[in-house]
């Protein structure tokens, strides 16, 4: 079928004039990373064509076997790159990364712990205006007014005092470590499950700058495109025994069909994030 238009010159005028400011301008967009002419290449190609639904075997619409063969090399480099034992690379987004761990092990009004956006914490986290508040009671630690930091007593006193089912560690602002071995412990001490939100770190992760949540968390989610160098995106990483809820609550539990393409180039990102150079 031969289409009308084989260009749009007014939205490829505008994404030309964006690309000279990309060029022009020094960004610091926390949330914003350059991503490699390999990822946009491969984020862009025939698989946008492609509908599909499941897992790889699994699917609810056929001639998916080259595809199957993706979405698994994007799953075994995830879990590679990040020692775990579980990976679901499916999610369109960060948010939905923690909303699908959210539907897979809570039940609506279950307590959640978790950083308040005013100290640091993300939108998904509880946000009054998020989705996430309407269903679950979410309870927010902050940190030290004189030292900026997270107070991990704090964190303790409140989780003996509320229960929570959920600990959620991690933030879009807050320029410092997390001991992620002190939050297991709390967890530990009030019966939590652990969430480790590392999206603004997974890169740093990935190259050894920082400490890998992996052992210490049930559940790490992370987007591809802050410090990684992939395209928009999330992944759920887990323990195997959490690995056919974390599915479920994907799919179909919160996404319909996948993003072909963009699924395809995280794999490309974790296999660059891989190498010696990066």
């Amino acid at each position: 079928m031969i289409l009308p238009f084989d260009k749009d010159t007014e939205i490829e005028e505008l994404i030309l004039q964006e690309k000279q400011r990309q060029e022009d301008t020094l960004s610091l967009v926390a949330s914003e990373s350059l991503a490699p002419a390999i990822i946009r290449k491969i984020g862009g190609t025939i698989l946008t064509n492609r509908t599909f639904e499941g897992y790889p075997g699994k699917r609810y619409y056929a001639g998916g076997m080259f595809f199957d063969q993706i979405e698994t090399i994007a799953i075994e480099r995830a879990k590679a790159l990040f020692g775990a034992e579980h990976a679901n690379v499916q999610p369109h987004c960060g948010a939905n990364t923690n909303l699908s761990v959210y539907h897979a092990v809570l039940e609506p009004g279950d307590t959640i712990l978790a950083m308040n956006l005013s100290a640091g914490g993300h939108l998904s986290h509880g946000h009054p205006l998020n989705i996430s508040s309407k269903v679950y009671k979410v309870i927010h630690y902050g940190v030290d007014e004189q030292t900026g930091l997270i107070d991990y007593q704090e964190v303790a006193d409140l989780a003996g005092e509320h229960s929570p089912r959920m600990i959620i560690g991690g933030a879009s602002s807050y320029p410092r470590l997390v001991d992620w071995a002190k939050l297991r412990e709390v967890a530990d001490t009030s019966s939590s499950l652990l969430l480790a939100d590392v999206a603004h770190t997974a890169g740093l992760i990935a190259g050894k700058a920082v400490e890998n949540p992996v052992p210490f968390a049930d559940f790490v989610t992370f987007s591809c495109y802050k410090t990684l160098p992939g395209p928009r995106g999330g992944v759920i990483l887990c323990r195997k025994e959490f690995a056919s809820k974390i599915d479920r609550a994907v799919f179909p539990g919160i996404q319909g069909s996948l993003n072909a393409p963009l699924i395809a180039a995280k794999a490309a990102c974790f296999r660059i994030a891989s190498t010696d150079t990066f």
